[in-house]
């Protein structure tokens, strides 16, 4: 069996690998370090190109499971990927406790208002009577009920919060309050305190955080795009915020990035814009290469794969 590996990690995979297991290694350029016509799984690394996945896919034409180190793969999903026939798998799970924590942080952040904080603090301003909210007893709504949505609501929950959310297909699930489907969860937005995004980008999702959903909001609530920026509408965003229809937002991801130094978003006193950063740890390529090799395993006793992408839902 031939494997095409990311030369970021190749190294660490080898030692793990089954003994008759060849490996072909790829910069994040496509280029390959020896021929991959017969490989037949491809692990690709973080800020996969469209370029190099091309390039990877043209030297691979036997290629069958690709395994992706990203939740959301909408990068990958190009006209040309989709004309082959390939397993793909994705890291879903393995940002979701970096991810959950920076969601609690965003939260506490506003509700403590720690940028006020800050400031006084920078001043030696000693200010008595200043007021803060709690998170217990407030309320969040989860879009995106998945691996990370259920992260979230598991540190939410032991703040205190009333915890709604959505999904493709809703069931019960623990620390959740509601669990409603991907049409209702606009009728829920008059009630919460707290709307947090953690679906993926699809044709479904892209532009549903519009003018309407941002009316629908209590003039207190608070947004956090945790997810992909072009799920958010911006334009209508920036209105709801210089507007007060809403209390603000904190986006650790946007529609272009990086954020140009002239975005109106950097000039709000109610914005806390960060640079998609809340899937960072330590630990991040520990799990992601214990995903790929516990795959990896079930691959090669011809068991069900984990993490296997629905490409017609988006995830």
């Amino acid at each position: 069996m031939k494997l095409i590996l990311p030369v970021e990690v190749a190294d660490e995979l080898v030692p793990h690998l089954p003994t008759e297991a060849e490996v072909v290694r790829v910069d994040n350029e496509g280029n390959l370090d020896d021929d991959a016509i017969n490989a037949e799984v491809y692990f690709s690394w973080f800020f996969l190109k469209p370029t190099t996945l091309h390039k990877v896919l043209a030297a691979a034409p036997q290629l069958h499971w690709h395994h992706a180190p990203n939740a959301g793969v909408n990068h990958i999903l190009t006209p040309i990927y989709l004309e082959r026939d390939l397993i793909l798998t994705n890291g879903a799970g393995v940002h979701a406790i970096p991810i959950a924590e920076f969601a609690i942080a965003f939260m506490l952040a506003h509700a403590k208002q720690l940028r006020h904080l800050y400031a006084m603090h920078a001043e030696h301003r000693w200010q008595r009577g200043f007021q803060t909210q709690d998170l217990w007893d407030a309320s969040v709504l989860i879009i995106g009920a998945g691996g990370i949505g259920q992260e979230i609501a598991a540190r939410a929950k032991a703040f205190g919060m009333r915890i709604y959310g959505s999904r493709r297909h809703p069931k019960p699930l623990l620390n959740f309050d509601k669990i409603v489907g991907v049409n209702e969860w606009r009728s829920l937005l008059p009630e919460v305190d707290y709307v947090v995004i953690a679906t993926p980008l699809t044709s479904e999702t892209k532009g549903m955080i519009d003018a309407e959903a941002l009316r629908l909001m209590r003039p207190n609530a608070y947004l956090i795009n945790i997810a992909r920026g072009a799920i958010v509408d911006e334009p209508a965003l920036l209105q709801a915020l210089k507007e007060n229809w809403i209390a603000g937002a904190a986006l650790d991801t946007v529609f272009t990035e990086p954020l140009p130094p002239e975005s109106p978003l950097w000039f709000l006193d109610n914005v806390f814009v960060t640079p998609h950063c809340s899937g960072h740890s330590p630990r991040v390529k520990e799990r992601s290469l214990a995903l790929f090799l516990d795959n990896l395993t079930r691959y090669c006793h011809n068991k069900l794969l984990r993490n296997i992408v629905d490409k017609n839902a988006g995830y």
